[in-house]
């Protein structure tokens, strides 16, 4: 039996210590007129994995304009909106700005395509809910993956929440808004968008710290293999 090649297996590690799932970010205030500490706290943890990323505020937006419309963002390209949906500078029916004076409302869902491919993403979204909806997103990346908001069901009229994904494996290119009820009009507001290269690296000491033992385990066995050979 021929001994292990360390340098491949190496490199099989340095992969699977650079390897990450999807994080998903969320947090939602029932009442945020007394409190918005949780999305509050999820933004903040979402932005924290970010650096030289921009921010939709649609503050530059004309109010009453509808989509279609372009944004654009530092480092990450541009964002064009499509589907159904309407600049509001005024709130009204518990869809409030986050930021500002301006939000965009939609019903029907919308629709966002990216010009450079994206691995962050997240927004603030008011008002979802109340009518027993709940925000569907699909990604487009090399396939398809939905992620359904988990925002409560029958929640109060004027719900605040925040939502956010990094994922470095599967950037992807359209996000595509739904909801599963048309009836629940919700408010979005602050999208951030960030690519590979504007999400801050895993700390290498610590991945290797945390895979020591298994390095130890395999120079072992590896010993034990020539020994045998």
């Amino acid at each position: 039996m021929k001994g292990l090649n360390i340098i491949g297996a190496t490199a099989l590690l340095a992969l699977s210590m650079s390897a990450q799932s999807a994080e998903i970010y969320f947090g939602e205030d029932l009442n945020p007129g007394v409190s918005s500490a949780n999305s509050a706290a999820a933004n903040t943890s979402f932005l924290s994995q970010l650096s030289g990323v921009g921010t939709e505020d649609f503050e530059s937006f004309t109010a009453g304009q509808n989509v279609p419309f372009n944004s654009n963002f530092t480092g990450a390209g541009t964002a064009t909106f499509s589907g159904t949906g309407e600049i509001l500078n005024t709130p009204g029916a518990g869809r409030f700005a986050t930021s500002g004076s301006q939000f965009l409302q939609s019903r029907n869902g919308f629709q966002i395509d990216f010009t450079t491919a994206i691995s962050a993403f997240g927004f603030f979204g008011t008002d979802i809910g109340d009518f027993n909806g709940q925000i569907t997103l699909d990604f487009l990346s090399g396939g398809s993956t939905q992620y359904i908001v988990q925002n409560t069901v029958g929640a109060p009229n004027g719900s605040l929440l925040y939502w956010g994904i990094i994922d470095v494996l599967n950037p992807f290119t359209r996000i595509t808004f739904g909801n599963t009820n048309f009836d629940d009009a919700f408010g979005f507001d602050d999208m951030t968008i960030g690519t590979i290269a504007q999400v801050n690296p895993v700390p290498v000491p610590a991945a290797l710290f945390m895979f020591a033992p298994a390095l130890l385990g395999f120079f072992g066995l590896r010993r034990k293999v020539n020994k045998a050979a």
